[in-house]
């Protein structure tokens, strides 16, 4: 007979003695006892524990803890040990050692071209130099040369990366001449490192049919020509680009497929675990690059989560299709991505000032849109509902961006309810700053223009004065504001373990290495909520991701060591050992 049938039988029977009933309770609660059923029952049933090293949570207090339990893909505690294990330890909980290692919120990036990344880097050539020494013109034209030979009957030679303000002489450049000695029957187009300059061989521009008579496209658009109205060969601003990418061969739709896999695998494995893709539409239009998108999140053919941000320009007129803030919590579709300016290295941002180089120089850059032009531009979808997020580089883009959200905002009690992006915010004054701070504005910085272009901004392009004051993190900081930090990919690698180092240290890379505006340095711990949860913020998804406390999403990165007491000119050295999604460690 069971103990619980037991003792209802003897509750029942009024003739058993007092001593018998006594034994059979203090029988009944040792079994409970030794099943243990006596002590508190658990709240839950955790999937997954995390213990034995540092848990940095990037809480609104910077908390370390001892554990960290996951169930169904959410954070349900943080905490002491011991107290995790009370509530959530059950029979099926797997535990994890860390054995030292810290674990921290996955990353966060919000501003990387997934695509156009993958067609760079993966599809391409990738003529990126992120070391030392610097390429030359010869190196490039080997190189060019060598990957000739994998070139189809009928293709293109199609590359990215090459930077004049990192090419020995300094701004060497490429030309149509000098592709040419790569290949006078093969097309080449090649863009460069910042992605707002191009190249084209005499062939690209014969089959693109892009004359001395073309007329340029606008949108900043230029298609360069010498003191003798010859064409150069040089393309300035993305709308330049059109007729060459409408004449080269596409790759197919499983080749770019697979191509964004291993980009997106390549982002997952730096340990970010969420990224924008913050020009959708741009290379092979709006309805392509959706689908590609769509198909790949819901055959779970992308390892991280992807905020996306429609392309203005390739925006069809009355589009439908999407709604702001459509999709899941593996894609959705938040924002528009207008560009007001070009490259701060390539001489095309939009400045107050004239730059310093070449001597005497009168180019300050060009605005891409008139002032108004862009204001209607942006205003159509602030009104649909969109996030929006406009790349300004120069103070004079960045004062152009700044008046038109006032004016968008004129009124609005909330105005940091809107979230309004400016992309680099590179060149820029302390009045913007606090414009930006007043309009609830959030900067975000591709922070890797302090490492590999400080020098260059120095002693060559901008001079110190300006320089020094390039992604004004401490002057947002000292603001009380948030800033996030970013690649820009394919412009500079994804690493937010860089970020951070260059964020907290801001040294150049080439010799002697410099501080490139110690005041604006910042401590590590703020570096590391410009890539965690301030970056989450930035892309609307501060409340499921960004920091590790109870209820968010089971994003994840274990790292090899602490950053937060690592020597910042070590942080980079860190390496990421596991990235987890959802609960769930990722494997490619």
């Amino acid at each position: 007979m069971c103990g619980h049938k037991r003792l209802d039988f003897l509750l029942l029977n009024k003739k058993v003695n007092m001593t018998t009933l006594l034994r059979v309770i203090f029988s009944f609660t040792c079994i409970l006892f030794s099943f243990g059923f006596a002590q508190a029952a658990p709240i839950g049933s955790a999937d997954t524990i995390f213990f034995g090293g540092p848990i940095v949570t990037v809480n609104a207090k910077n908390e370390e803890v001892q554990a960290l339990a996951i169930q169904g893909g959410k954070i349900v505690a943080v905490g002491a040990l011991a107290d995790v294990k009370k509530s959530w330890q059950a029979s099926g909980t797997k535990f994890i050692d860390l054995k030292g290692q810290t674990l921290m919120p996955g990353f966060v990036e919000p501003h990387i071209h997934i695509i156009g990344t993958a067609m760079s880097e993966v599809l391409g050539l990738n003529l990126s130099n992120f070391t030392l020494p610097y390429d030359t013109l010869d190196t490039l034209v080997a190189k060019m040369r060598a990957h000739l030979k994998t070139v189809p009957q009928g293709g293109w030679l199609f590359g990215f990366g090459v930077d004049p303000s990192r090419t020995s002489p300094f701004m060497a450049e490429l030309t149509a001449d000098i592709l040419d000695k790569v290949s006078t029957t093969v097309p080449i187009f090649i863009i460069n490192q910042s992605g707002h300059i191009g190249y084209v061989n005499h062939k690209a521009l014969e089959q693109a049919g892009v004359t001395e008579n073309t007329p340029s496209p606008g949108g900043g658009g230029v298609y360069v020509k010498d003191a003798k109205g010859k064409l150069t060969g040089v393309l300035i601003e993305p709308p330049t680009y059109a007729p060459f990418m409408a004449k080269m061969p596409k790759p197919s739709a499983t080749d770019l497929a697979n191509a964004v896999k291993k980009t997106t695998q390549n982002i997952a494995a730096a340990g970010v675990t969420t990224s924008a893709e913050i020009t959708l539409g741009f290379q092979f239009g709006l309805e392509n690059e959706t689908k590609l998108l769509q198909e790949l999140s819901a055959n779970e053919g992308l390892p991280i989560r992807i905020r996306a941000y429609l392309y203005g320009p390739a925006i069809p007129a009355g589009y439908t299709s999407l709604k702001p803030n459509q999709g899941d919590d593996r894609l959705r579709f938040i924002g528009v991505k207008f560009i007001s300016d070009g490259s701060t290295q390539g001489l095309t941002a939009a400045l107050n000032e004239p730059y310093l180089y070449p001597k005497d120089t009168k180019n300050r850059g060009d605005l891409d849109y008139k002032s108004e032009e862009l204001y209607q531009q942006i205003k159509i979808y602030f009104d649909q509902g969109w996030q929006l997020a406009v790349h300004a580089n120069g103070d004079r883009a960045i004062e152009q961006t700044l008046a038109n959200y006032d004016k968008l905002l004129a009124g609005n009690p909330h105005p940091e309810a809107r979230r309004l992006r400016i992309e680099h915010f590179t060149i820029n004054t302390p009045a913007q700053v606090k414009k930006a701070v007043q309009l609830g504005v959030i900067p975000g910085f591709t922070i890797g223009h302090v490492n590999y272009w400080g020098e260059a901004f120095h002693n060559h392009l901008v001079g110190p004065e300006r320089a020094n004051r390039i992604d004004p993190s401490a002057a947002f900081k000292k603001e009380g504001a948030r800033f996030a930090f970013h690649s820009d990919s394919p412009v500079s690698n994804v690493g937010p373990l860089n970020y951070i180092a260059e964020g907290a240290g801001r040294l150049w890379q080439k010799p002697p290495r410099k501080v490139l505006g110690a005041d604006q340095r910042v401590a590590v711990d703020d570096a590391i909520r410009a890539v965690t949860i301030n970056a989450a913020y930035e892309m609307m998804s501060d409340d499921k991701i960004g920091s590790l406390e109870v209820g968010k999403l089971a994003d994840l990165v274990i790292l090899d060591k602490n950053p937060r007491k690592t020597p910042v000119e070590q942080i980079s050295n860190i390496k990421v050992r596991e990235t987890w999604i959802d609960g769930k460690r990722q494997v490619w």
